[in-house]
């Protein structure tokens, strides 16, 4: 097919970097895959050396709630991969015609609407945004906190925190887990993630914490 596309000259090329961060668009990912999840999901150092920027959102969450960045890693790779904009799947009528989604979760974090939105009243993050890796490691900050306070789970309990995380706090409370054995399966494969995360992060964080003082 040919290519109809407009072709750019240089003075576009160099503005494009500008037009990017000046609108804020998602579509400027073409231009460096900034967008895009890490190449190599699993392993906690290659992750913030590919994508420097979230080692900071991570390190600024640890810091002010209290909850492992290993922690915060493992989740948002189990709930969405690590791609900023994930849904849940549709359903399926006769196995073909695409239907509605089962929630309304959404982002790295796949935060419910009404999860979310307490969040925002809670901290006054008015403008966070579920598919920005810093609000989102901020949320999981604060909402394994809430968990703490009203259910007593350790922080860098990646086990128990998951079960809360996909339950609610409610549904924690009432152990509605028991009746899921895929779930529990779920939180165990979240918390040895966590741990393998711990392990890795243990060998890079000396440069990492050098290349955040910089950063900041």
């Amino acid at each position: 097919m040919e290519d109809t596309l407009p072709t750019l000259d240089h003075r576009t090329w160099l503005l494009a970097p500008l037009l990017c961060l000046g609108l804020n668009l998602s579509g400027c990912a073409i231009f460096g895959g900034a967008g895009d999840p890490p190449q190599r999901p699993s392993d906690a150092c290659a992750i913030f050396d590919e994508k420097e920027d979230w080692y900071p959102a991570a390190r600024a969450a640890e810091k002010r709630w209290g909850v492992p960045i290993a922690l915060q890693l493992a989740f948002i790779k189990q709930e969405s991969a690590f791609v900023a904009d994930a849904r849940p799947p549709r359903g399926k009528f006769l196995g073909i015609i695409p239907t509605s989604r089962p929630s309304n979760a959404y982002g790295y974090g796949q935060a419910l609407d009404g999860t979310w939105e307490g969040y925002i009243r809670a901290t006054g993050n008015r403008g966070a945004d579920r598919d920005d890796f810093d609000d989102v490691t901020d949320f999981i900050g604060w909402y394994c906190t809430v968990s703490h306070k009203r259910l007593g789970l350790a922080k860098n309990d990646a086990y128990n925190q998951y079960l809360a995380y996909h339950e609610g706090q409610g549904g924690y409370s009432r152990r509605t887990y028991e009746k899921k054995a895929w779930l529990v399966k779920v939180a165990r494969k979240v918390e040895a993630q966590a741990q393998a995360y711990q392990t890795q992060l243990a060998r890079c964080s000396e440069q990492l914490e050098e290349k955040n003082d910089s950063w900041w």
